[in-house]
């Protein structure tokens, strides 16, 4: 993984304002590096860490709600007044993330029950659907089709969830799917730990995740790799995708975006 300058990162995650507010945050002791306090500005971390001030309360009810924000500010997408379709809600991260960003309302989707935070169950903009898998969405589901589109699912591949997705969406809607190569990888290739480390599988999954994401209608814009780690320490990633779209990578494009992300890759 990747390293860079503390007082850097605290800036690029909108933890303060500028270098000069984020060094006397630090040298405060104010902030967080998973968990552990840092006090000097220049000292260098990994690029996948969770960084927050001190004392401070998360921002979202879970950790999905940084990857997407990250993923809006670098797609340049706007939630404010759509309506937003949450793939995997699970405690609602995303789901909190699109609401702070003003979307109208969110179906928060997934195939478990009683994981919704209770923030965002009450929130009257929030429509939970539980016990719903997302391999067997269908527009009967909803009364609406939506503008954008967000998943965060464990334990099954995107490529069960993206044909299913395509029938609630309108034609121009913005798709942002969270990839986890522990569950697009086959069988055997997961590490001890359930960990991915193999930068070249990395490589693969993503390849792979265009591919068939391409196979169903979806055009793909951009791909990040997550801005902090999956909960057991997995490095993710993120797709931009949209039907039909003329502004999709070309597969040199491609070629080069993958290699950058995945060159530096623990392994």
């Amino acid at each position: 993984m990747a390293r860079e300058r503390i007082d850097k990162l605290v800036v690029e995650r909108g933890l303060a304002e500028t270098r000069t507010r984020a060094q006397a945050l630090i040298l405060a002791g104010q902030i967080l590096v998973d968990t552990q306090r840092i006090d000097k500005p220049g000292q260098m971390v990994s690029t996948g860490a969770e960084i927050r001030v001190k004392g401070e309360q998360p921002r979202y009810v879970g950790r999905g709600g940084l990857k997407l924000e990250a993923a809006l500010r670098k797609f340049n997408i706007d939630p404010a007044d759509k309506l937003c379709v949450d793939v995997g809600a699970s405690t609602g991260g995303f789901t909190d993330c699109l609401l702070q960003h003003g979307a109208a309302r969110v179906w928060a989707v997934d195939v478990g029950h009683n994981q919704l935070d209770w923030k965002i169950r009450s929130d009257p903009r929030v429509v939970p659907l539980e016990g719903i898998n997302g391999r067997n969405l269908s527009s009967e589901q909803f009364p609406v089709k939506f503008g954008l589109a967000v998943v965060d699912v464990s334990f099954i591949s995107l490529d069960k969830i993206l044909p299913a997705l395509k029938g609630v969406i309108v034609e121009a809607a913005d798709v942002i799917a969270l990839i986890k190569p522990q569950f697009e990888v086959g069988k055997g290739e997961v590490g001890r730990g359930g960990i991915v480390t193999d930068p070249s599988k990395h490589a693969r999954v993503l390849r792979d995740v265009i591919r068939f994401a391409r196979s169903s209608a979806f055009e793909t814009l951009d791909l990040m790799a997550s801005p902090i780690l999956g909960a057991e320490g997995n490095r993710e990633f993120l797709i931009h995708l949209k039907t039909n779209s003329e502004r999709a990578l070309r597969s040199q494009a491609v070629d080069d975006l993958i290699s950058n992300l995945t060159e530096s890759a623990p392994s």
